[in-house]
């Protein structure tokens, strides 16, 4: 297959050298530094499972450079703030993606495939559920820091699903396993109710995530964030796996905080570096589904708003 990838971070340059060791053409969309280390260096995937490291790759920094009627999959791997820009570039580029090819979003949050749908039909726009763990030390190096559970695909518009076991197998054959859902809704709100606790709170106070679950006012305040979701998810129609929040909260505390004690959110890092931060499409998407269904979410709208009063400093 002949892949794109749309976003050379730690998770777009992992899944670049998974796909690319499996045989298959991958080419790269980057820019500046990034773009430069890549044509000198290739791309490496290192830490867990099998190291990878993959050179001559195609890189791209312009649209209007990539060749028509190629790709079978576009990948986006971007941080969710250039979503508007990328769904616009690929709206002017159509002819880049075949007709029978597909996009899969890989990318925090709920509701990524929006701006995406605005161009494409709901058979090309797919999305992903990602909690392997990803850093970058070099630009051109992907570090796989952490695995808990397999990578999930599936269509948040009830499409059908089988056409993505392809890729799924090549993503799998690399180390990293991956699985087709038809219930990828279910397992981005699972990821949405780790991350909308957790992320912005850590940014702001400076606090790992399992330092917040060791003092009684941030324990309030995350489970208020997680008592609004269960009533956002329950009001939409969306669901989870869990029944309650009671229910999801004995999980959090017993299993998924423990498991990640010592990490900093990519919240975290965004506002270290002063940078514009994913918060629309974790807390602010709740928000969004809340005030459209009459849910009252105003914890999340108060930490959603603290995190927008520090990126307005920048």
């Amino acid at each position: 297959m002949n892949i794109l990838v749309i976003g050379a971070g730690a998770v777009g340059i992992g899944l670049a050298a998974s796909l690319a060791s499996q045989g298959e053409n991958v080419s790269i969309y980057a820019r500046g530094e990034t773009a430069r280390a890549i044509r000198e260096n290739g791309i490496r995937r290192v830490g867990l499972f099998e190291h990878i490291k993959i050179e001559n790759l195609p890189v791209y920094d312009d649209y209007n450079d990539i060749p028509e009627n190629t790709f079978d999959y576009i990948i986006i791997a971007s941080k969710t703030t250039a979503n508007e820009d990328i769904s616009d570039n690929l709206n002017n580029q159509k002819d880049i993606l075949k007709e029978s090819g597909k996009i899969l979003i890989v990318q925090n949050g709920f509701g990524n495939d929006e701006p995406y749908l605005r161009y494409f039909p709901k058979k090309q726009v797919y999305c992903a559920r990602i909690i392997t763990g990803f850093a970058r030390p070099e630009r051109h190096i992907s570090e796989v820091t952490v695995y808990t559970e397999p990578m999930q695909l599936g269509s948040l518009q009830n499409q059908d699903t089988r056409c993505l076991q392809e890729i799924a197998d090549l993503i799998t054959a690399s180390g990293i396993k991956c699985e087709v859902t038809d219930e990828v809704d279910k397992y981005l709100w699972a990821k949405m109710l780790y991350n909308c606790a957790l992320n912005p709170l850590g940014a702001i106070l400076n606090k790992t995530y399992g330092e917040l679950t060791e003092n009684p006012y941030t324990l309030d305040i995350m489970n208020s964030i997680i008592d609004e979701i269960f009533e956002v998810i329950k009001a939409s129609p969306y669901e989870t796996f869990w029944a309650n929040a009671d229910e999801y909260r004995d999980v959090f505390y017993s299993k998924l905080v423990p498991d990640t004690y010592n990490h900093y959110s990519s919240t975290h890092h965004d506002l270290q570096n002063r940078k514009r931060t994913e918060i629309d499409s974790l807390n602010g998407k709740v928000i969004q589904l809340g005030e459209a269904n009459n849910v009252n979410v105003k914890t999340n709208k108060f930490i959603y708003n603290l995190i927008k009063a520090i990126e307005n400093s920048f």
